[in-house]
């Protein structure tokens, strides 16, 4: 049986393994920067040497890992409070604060370093802008200070297509603030979702959701509102020079589920949602990866398609 205090603050006990500093870096936000950047750098119209693509990449995974790290540092007082994070390698007591804070800013600077000599130096200077911007202004401001942590802090997120798009190209362009925007839009529907169902953690570690300062209702209808200005974006970017026939067709059947999940939401109150544990508003949390993931394969078909000569357009 398992000791059910091994995932309360602090409870932990003997050395860290290569799994709990594997934790600290966050590897399902990982998998995301991975694919996100991956997409930017296959789309852009600049064909980089398999290593030199896969060194991009890997650093680039290194960067968003080492933001991780340090948000895991700063954030180990509320991530204790909360249920859905107290089991973290420095909340539960695996990794020491000092060992996370080291850790984060000696893969920081590893991946700047090595992303400027493997690819460019533009795509390094994006790319410690980004591990500041994660690490400084949402973690220890916005995310604390205002319920609009996340749809400014949402930025961080969005940069990796655009990094890989500049590690490939050198500079930034139309199509990669395209991409940007697409995740940027996304992200506060996606994490209020979650919010509304985390409302009471977010609560009790005093972090100024929207839920907590504002309540369900008025999240329910910031969903609908970022979800309606979320899809003409994703929907126009087909007719752009990343666009084709393939995201055209996953845009807007992404979208108008996207849209209905939105609106099944806004039509609920809490009464009852709590009767079914927030079934809906799980379902489009769940929906809403499937959402990006979607768009970005898509955007990585057409491309395909383009280099081997069968783009309609």
């Amino acid at each position: 049986m398992t000791d059910a205090t091994s995932t309360l603050p602090g409870t932990r006990t003997g050395e860290a393994g290569f799994g709990d500093y594997v934790a600290l870096l966050k590897p399902r936000v990982m998998t995301l920067v991975v694919f996100t950047a991956f997409a930017g750098l296959m789309v852009a119209p600049v064909s980089l040497h398999p290593m030199v693509a896969f060194a991009s990449i890997l650093f680039i995974a290194l960067g968003g890992g080492a933001s991780g790290a340090l948000n895991m540092w700063w954030d180990a007082d509320i991530d204790a409070v909360m249920r859905r994070t107290r089991s973290r390698p420095v909340p539960s007591g695996a990794v020491r604060g000092d060992e996370a804070l080291a850790l984060g800013l000696a893969l920081s600077g590893i991946a700047v370093v090595m992303l400027g000599l493997a690819a460019n130096w533009a795509a390094a200077g994006l790319l410690a802008f980004t591990i500041f911007f994660y690490a400084v202004i949402y973690t220890m401001w916005l995310k604390r200070w205002t319920p609009q942590n996340i749809v400014i802090g949402g930025a961080a997120g969005a940069f990796p297509p655009m990094i890989g798009w500049v590690a490939a190209t050198g500079s930034v362009s139309l199509e990669s603030v395209l991409m940007f925007a697409l995740i940027f839009m996304w992200t506060p529907p996606h994490f209020w979702a979650l919010a509304l169902f985390m409302k009471s953690d977010y609560a009790d570690a005093g972090v100024p959701m929207l839920t907590v300062t504002h309540g369900r209702p008025a999240t329910r209808r910031h969903i609908v509102v970022y979800t309606a200005l979320l899809a003409p974006l994703a929907i126009g970017t087909a007719f752009s020079a990343i666009g084709g026939p393939v995201y055209l067709a996953v845009a807007v059947i992404m979208n108008l589920r996207f849209l209905q999940g939105a609106v099944a939401i806004a039509r609920r109150d809490d009464a009852a949602a709590e009767a079914d544990n927030y079934k809906v508003e799980k379902a489009f949390f769940r929906f809403s990866l499937y959402y990006l993931f979607a768009h970005f394969g898509a955007l990585m078909v057409d491309a395909g398609l383009d280099r081997f000569g069968w783009g309609i357009w």
